[in-house]
């Protein structure tokens, strides 16, 4: 067990049954009072940041979140069905973990997945994907005076939509930034 004292930023934590990551942790101390630890933490699930202040010599539990390295198969019902590299299991992954990372999944990626026990708590993509443009839409914005805005409407093969030059063509594979869901170029 960690005491409340020993809570830092990174930490992910157990409380009422919930898992927690911690995002930040300060130590007040009062005048008149005992001093205490103010956190504000991250639910895994929900990714709802609460606020929280716990006893200095308050126990608290610190868990383990195991990495495994998952690759994407095909969507199965309501539900995303991920083949577990290391251990050759299927694992089904509710689209509220997912969030809107599912518009950029396609069959073949990997991905990295946080489980605690059996329970999986967050998926994070490649940072970059080469995904296909299925179809564009006509342009928007000025070009005058070589200016480099002018952008339009692409849907990928995944789904997702998002703005791209306006040379983009439908066929093209063009490498996306999945944190930001911007264009960062053709390859």
């Amino acid at each position: 067990m960690t005491t409340a004292n020993q809570i830092s930023p990174g930490m992910t934590i157990n409380l009422d049954g919930k898992i927690f990551r911690v995002e930040s942790s300060v130590k007040v101390t009062v005048a008149k009072g005992t001093p205490f630890v103010k956190t504000k933490l991250r639910n895994l699930i929900t990714d709802e940041v609460v606020e929280k202040s716990f006893k200095l010599d308050q126990a608290i539990q610190e868990v383990q979140l195991a990495e495994r390295i998952l690759e994407f198969l095909y969507p199965e019902g309501k539900e995303y069905l991920f083949l577990d590299i290391g251990t050759l299991d299927q694992v089904q992954v509710a689209p509220q973990i997912l969030g809107d990372r599912i518009h950029f999944l396609k069959e073949g990626i990997q991905v990295k997945a946080m489980f605690y026990g059996d329970t999986i708590f967050a998926v994070e993509l490649p940072q970059f994907l080469e995904i296909m443009v299925v179809k564009t839409e006509s342009g928007e914005g000025e070009s005058a005076a070589g200016g480099s805005s002018a952008t339009k409407t692409a849907m990928l093969e995944t789904g997702a939509k998002l703005q791209v030059p306006l040379f983009i063509e439908s066929g093209d594979v063009i490498k996306v930034d999945t944190q930001t869901n911007e264009y960062i170029q053709r390859v």
